[in-house]
């Protein structure tokens, strides 16, 4: 493809800062292969957003919530370009777009953020503990039946400052966005706003994450081609490859609601090795399953692997 003259590029995105961190490193990436690009960011508020939202859709992690209004604007034309974390999309996404790229993906641990130094088995038997996922709530009480679980709502820096009133012994967070606000944990902790906090990786095993997480996603209509050639020169096809396995595996079991379920693809050169964990909704043990195969094929191993973790 030929070097575009001077192009504007609207991208829409969340305005939280980790949703504006993301699009940079989107913008950043761009630039880097493409000079002469402009580009205009354009903050859409969601329903994810709104305070008012009902409790019990982000309870259940209701997909859409954070992306509807900014796939609208995507078709409606007042954007050309939308960044998304892609563990917030929706299986299905509106017709007339596609995923164009993904940038390679961060981590997907699950950290446990504590006011005093523990780990998942240390923590205080009358121990509090709080999370917005649905999907993580079922993970504790698996292991820790013991534990108080509350809701816990707001962007990073929000959640961390709640913790840091007292309340609850721990919350839990994605890694990825804890490295894409620098705030990755060192030996001592996490240093944020002049406190301190203990942090202890959670068991990939146990705490498997969410389909997506750790992968930024760029979204655009189907019919924009131009765009489509200019986002494949930053898209990495490994990350591409997990991500269609990890959303397979979704839409197969019409996962968009308040199913709580765990899925991660891993790509090792030519093998791709995809792991499943669903709960159903009043059980305390997930069924789980693990397949692994050509990396190519990643809706067949999708779809190999529900048929394990169903027990066809």
């Amino acid at each position: 493809m030929k070097r575009p003259g001077r192009i504007k590029i609207v991208i829409g995105t969340r305005g939280s800062k980790l949703a504006m961190a993301q699009t940079k490193l989107v913008v950043d990436g761009l630039q880097t292969r493409w000079a002469g690009l402009n580009f205009e960011i354009k903050v859409i508020r969601t329903r994810g957003d709104d305070s008012k939202t009902a409790i019990e859709d982000i309870r259940a992690g209701r997909k859409g919530l954070f992306t509807g209004a900014i796939e609208r604007e995507l078709i409606e034309k007042k954007i050309d370009l939308a960044v998304h974390s892609a563990k917030d999309l929706p299986s299905t996404l509106a017709p007339g777009t596609e995923i164009a790229a993904v940038l390679p993906r961060a981590a997907f641990d699950e950290i446990l953020v504590a006011t005093s130094p523990c780990d998942l088995d240390s923590l205080p038997g009358d121990g509090i503990v709080a999370t917005g996922s649905v999907r993580r709530k079922h993970q504790l009480h698996w292991k820790r039946p013991d534990l108080e679980i509350v809701d816990l709502r707001g962007n990073v820096p929000t959640r961390l400052r709640k913790l840091g009133t007292g309340q609850w012994h721990a919350i839990i967070l994605a890694r990825a966005g804890l490295q894409r606000l620098e705030l990755d944990p060192n030996e001592k902790g996490i240093d944020f706003e002049g406190a301190t906090f203990s942090t202890a990786i959670l068991p990939r095993e146990v705490f498997v994450p969410a389909g997506g997480q750790g992968v930024i996603a760029m979204q655009i209509r189907t019919d924009n081609e131009q765009l489509r050639e200019m986002l494949d020169a930053i898209n990495d096809f490994d990350t591409r490859l997990s991500l269609r396995a990890e959303r397979e595996f979704l839409r197969l079991l019409h996962a968009d609601c308040n199913q709580p379920v765990g899925v991660l693809a891993t790509v090792e050169g030519a093998t791709m090795k995809l792991r499943g964990q669903l709960f159903d909704l009043e059980a305390t043990v997930p069924r789980q399953g693990f397949v692994e195969g050509p990396s190519e094929d990643a809706e067949k191993l999708a779809a190999q692997l529900l048929k394990q973790i169903n027990g066809d």
